[in-house]
């Protein structure tokens, strides 16, 4: 999407209030470091230290902005919802969720790996799992639209569940790719989108309280 995790979004419009001046040239040299210390060298090797002389950023001004390696794996991730970024509009349901596959595929098949590692070092810390989670509800939001205006079309029913949904055709991707680290399949986004598609049109992802 860039419905990945990654160090920065695509456009530049905030969706939260951003730091301005010094302290955002700082905040970016920092995240910047983190990725790429990550990507190089894997999570046991980050530490504040490491992340500070490659952002060329004290280290003491690190440790109060920043406190560990648990609080820049936060940063890094939440780094990625300050975008204006949203689903693209192609016409059809199915043509949705194959685009939004298709960023999926691109980011989690990416060299160097940097959404591949951002997720793996969520494992590890649990600071950075709550900054991953809070990116998946930014995404999954900004995503519902993608049902909304199916259901506008008549594609899918008015009660279908965004977020069921999405999950349903994002997920295949991710179990593919992050859990079972399967060669990469091209088709594979299509494929998902194409049956996720078919299932919300019979009804599969209606809310059950409705």
């Amino acid at each position: 999407m860039a419905s990945t995790p990654r160090a920065s979004g695509k456009n530049g419009t905030p969706t939260r209030r951003r730091p301005g001046g010094r302290s955002a040239r700082v905040q970016a040299q920092v995240v910047a470091a983190v990725t790429a210390e990550l990507v190089e060298h894997g999570f046991d090797a980050l530490s504040v230290d490491t992340v500070a002389a490659r952002a060329g950023v004290h280290r003491a001004t690190v440790y109060r902005r920043w406190r560990d390696v648990g609080g820049l794996l936060a940063a890094a991730l939440d780094a990625g919802t300050d975008d204006d970024w949203r689903p693209p509009d192609t016409g059809s349901l199915t043509g949705d969720l194959r685009a939004l596959n298709e960023e999926v595929y691109a980011a989690l098949t990416e060299g160097p790996p940097v959404t591949m590692a951002l997720i793996a070092a969520a494992f590890r810390s649990g600071e950075a799992a709550r900054a991953l989670r809070r990116f998946w509800a930014d995404r999954y939001a900004r995503c519902g639209v993608v049902v909304e205006r199916a259901a506008g079309r008549g594609e899918t029913a008015p009660d279908t569940d965004p977020y069921a949904l999405l999950v349903a055709a994002t997920a295949p991707l991710y179990h593919r790719f992050v859990l079972l680290r399967t060669p990469p399949d091209p088709g594979l986004p299509a494929h998902a989108a194409g049956y996720a598609a078919l299932a919300a049109r019979a009804g599969a992802f209606r809310r059950a309280d409705a």
